[in-house]
């Protein structure tokens, strides 16, 4: 046995990490997703989705490639020599990975080649703008769901009953992704579906990068705000009538409202009982 102990160990098995690595600031990562880095043989990273301060936390000795030069063949390719080798695997995305990430097919690949795969979930791009501007995208009474979406006849086809104006219709909180470069079209779409044209809308371009950039017009206004400031990529737009709604309350912190580890006052209680019909 050899004077280290490691004689007849088991081989390191090669792993892949899918770090969602929020919308850009380096700041945003969650503490997982630091770790995966840190601990990464080898960064694949999206470095036109991604600040370069995310890369702090790789070692020296990490070998870094740049996603936007690579197939997913490419990228496959690295997997299958973490496989072979032992290594372990930071892929760096955007976002959220359960959004428009090309994860799954990343996933699946891996599963093939006997890899083993963890997913770090990230700060989406939609919830860091509600954040910059200050806004709740679930108001009572006025919107209780948010759907995220992106415009149809891009490069990825959307399914007939996905189209914005049929999740229009439903008149709540959307996020559409992936469609600033037709603003004309996500406009028209929107009217078609029923917002009224002066439904509140957010437009954010680069959120939490240094050249950041936050709009508020109407579904109206919507095509001249975004070809006036030549925004045509790195823009989501946050459209419905919670965006610019106030003087609704939750009823769970009501003073009417119980649960287990707090009593109703009863005639609060009555009250919101009364209230609700």
């Amino acid at each position: 046995m050899s004077g280290d102990g490691t004689r007849g160990a088991a081989p390191r098995r090669g792993r892949v990490t899918i770090v969602g690595a929020g919308p850009g600031a380096a700041d945003l990562l969650t503490f997982r997703a630091a770790r995966a880095i840190a601990e990464a043989d080898v960064v694949i990273w999206a470095a036109s989705l991604v600040q370069a301060e995310v890369l702090q936390h790789a070692r020296d000795d990490a070998e870094v490639m740049d996603s936007a030069a690579m197939s997913l063949e490419d990228v496959v390719a690295v997997y299958e020599r973490a496989g072979r080798e032992g290594l372990r695997v930071a892929r760096v995305h955007s976002g959220d990975p359960s959004l428009w990430g090309g994860t799954q097919e990343q996933v699946d690949r891996c599963a093939e080649l006997g890899v083993d795969v963890e997913i770090v979930p990230g700060v989406s791009s939609f919830s860091a703008v509600a954040a910059l501007a200050g806004r709740e995208l679930t108001i009572p009474e006025v919107a209780q769901s948010v759907v995220l979406t992106r415009l149809g006849g891009g490069k990825t086809p959307m399914p007939p009953s996905e189209e914005v104006r049929e999740f229009a219709r439903h008149g709540t909180t959307m996020a559409v992704f992936l469609s600033a470069a037709r603003s004309g079209q996500l406009a028209a779409e929107l009217l078609e579906g029923g917002y009224p044209t002066e439904t509140p809308v957010i437009v954010a371009h680069q959120v939490t990068w240094p050249e950041e950039l936050l709009l508020h017009c109407t579904v109206g206004t919507l095509e001249e705000t975004v070809k006036a400031h030549k925004l045509w990529k790195h823009t989501l737009f946050l459209v419905g009538p919670a965006l610019g709604a106030s003087g609704t309350r939750s009823h769970l912190y009501h003073p009417g409202h119980f649960h287990g580890f707090r009593r109703a006052d009863p005639a609060a209680r009555r009250a919101l009982r009364s209230s609700r019909g």
